[in-house]
């Protein structure tokens, strides 16, 4: 008697089970492959795109702060000196020196104010000037007795290029402008902002009045929406100090005035500081109802 499994290996040999098998087997291109998908995080990476949208960029202010100056606390001129007095004291009165912030209401990228102004009452008389024109021509002679340090040519341009400056301020007389510039002084004056240049008014005809407005005259510049310059020394009266703040300030309103009508500039605040002191903010008058007389303040 035969097997079990001899009969099932019969039967699965015969053409029916073969048939059978045929007809119930499924096609194997049914079967697709699995891609799995994989992310970062198990969070919903949509969420962080709904963040970004409702961000707004803000937008980059044009204009500098301006502070509102009813809420501030002003000083007369008198009041100013008298603290700024109290903060120097022990120093001599020529070491430290009385300085006046501008703030100016205008634009970021605006054209900025420069100009070089000779007060009433000079700051710095020690200026060493120096005058790029043959010693002795009618030039160089002039400026000599203006008061110009250094006066010629090939001296000057042997110095400046051995890295010699000794001087503060330079001036070049128009018919010396050829043999500055195959001199090559550029590249040593110009990264400390002395070298002649007709724009800034360096490179002129008459050297002898430029030399007699620099003497005892000083150089402001618009930074930061700022002017700043020092307009009087420790032992200046209050006076003194009257008129070169007059001075000074009807300066840089005359340059604001020669810009473009498109631009507009106006100075928003007054500050007085010095070397070692802070800013008071100034209320335009010269002394208060409290104020010591200006004989106290004049004398140290």
């Amino acid at each position: 008697m035969a097997s079990t499994r001899q009969c099932v290996t019969h039967f699965g040999r015969t053409p029916f089970v073969t048939a059978a098998r045929s007809q119930h087997s499924i096609p194997q291109a049914i079967f697709l492959p699995f891609q799995q998908v994989r992310h970062a995080s198990g969070e919903n990476p949509q969420k962080y795109k709904k963040k970004d949208v409702g961000k707004k960029k803000r937008k980059a202010k044009t204009t500098f702060t301006q502070y509102d100056l009813r809420d501030a606390e002003q000083f007369s001129l008198c009041d100013a000196m008298r603290y700024i007095r109290a903060f120097e004291v022990g120093r001599p009165p020529t070491s430290a020196k009385y300085e006046m912030h501008l703030k100016l209401r205008t634009l970021k990228n605006g054209p900025a104010v420069r100009s070089r102004l000779r007060l009433p009452h000079p700051v710095k008389t020690d200026l060493r000037i120096c005058v790029i024109c043959p010693s002795d021509s009618k030039h160089g002679q002039a400026a000599k007795r203006a008061g110009a340090t250094l006066v010629g040519e090939e001296e000057i341009f042997e110095a400046v290029t051995s890295g010699r400056i000794e001087f503060d301020r330079c001036i070049c007389q128009t018919d010396s402008l050829q043999k500055m510039n195959k001199a090559g002084l550029g590249r040593v004056l110009g990264p400390r902002g002395l070298m002649p240049s007709a724009k800034l008014g360096t490179v002129v005809k008459d050297v002898s009045a430029s030399v007699k407005d620099m003497v005892g005259g000083s150089e402001y510049r618009e930074r930061l929406g700022v002017v700043r310059m020092a307009v009087g020394q420790l032992g200046f009266t209050p006076e003194e100090m009257q008129r070169n703040i007059k001075a000074f300030v009807e300066n840089v309103k005359k340059d604001m005035a020669q810009l473009s009508d498109r631009i507009s500039k106006d100075i928003h605040e007054v500050v007085l500081s010095s070397t070692n002191a802070p800013g008071f903010s100034l209320n335009g008058e010269f002394r208060g109802p409290a104020s010591l007389t200006t004989k106290e303040l004049s004398v140290l």
